[in-house]
């Protein structure tokens, strides 16, 4: 019976670490959702539908491995905020070279970026496993 007592407290402790552990504790933001849709007339894209706050956050949509509406460009100045989602219908690498970020969407899902424009310059963020740009980043002084 003592023994029995045992392998259940064992694994007990091992779900809870999976659980645990399923929840992520790291800055990357995924949700569920994916169905907002890419603009492209000033650069910067209109915010998802529906959802308060995102009044200036562009998201960049990708399907079938390529980004909807073409490469998004996206202009902020030296000390700005970078922000931006990408929304996935397939589980990819998003990363961010120059600023050498990279943070995975899930499928369906959608990943947010966030960090200071420090570095001036041009850079790309592309689907990493797959070498396809989805993002020009043009930082101005």
């Amino acid at each position: 019976m003592r023994d029995v007592r045992k392998l259940v407290l064992a694994l007990l402790v091992v779900a809870a670490a999976i659980a645990l552990s399923a929840c992520g504790s790291g800055d990357e933001s995924t949700t569920a959702s994916g169905s907002a849709e890419s603009g492209a007339d000033s650069g910067k894209s209109a915010p998802e539908a529906g959802k308060p706050g995102n009044a200036d956050v562009p998201t960049v949509v990708v399907r079938d491995g390529e980004p909807v509406g073409g490469v998004q460009e996206l202009e902020y100045s030296a000390g700005e905020q970078i922000r931006f989602r990408v929304s996935s219908d397939k589980v990819e690498e998003i990363h961010v070279h120059g600023y050498d970020i990279a943070k995975n969407v899930p499928a369906g899902g959608t990943v947010e970026f966030d960090f200071p424009a420090e570095l001036e310059g041009i850079y790309e963020a592309e689907l990493e496993g797959l070498g396809v740009q989805i993002v020009e980043l043009r930082i101005n002084p």
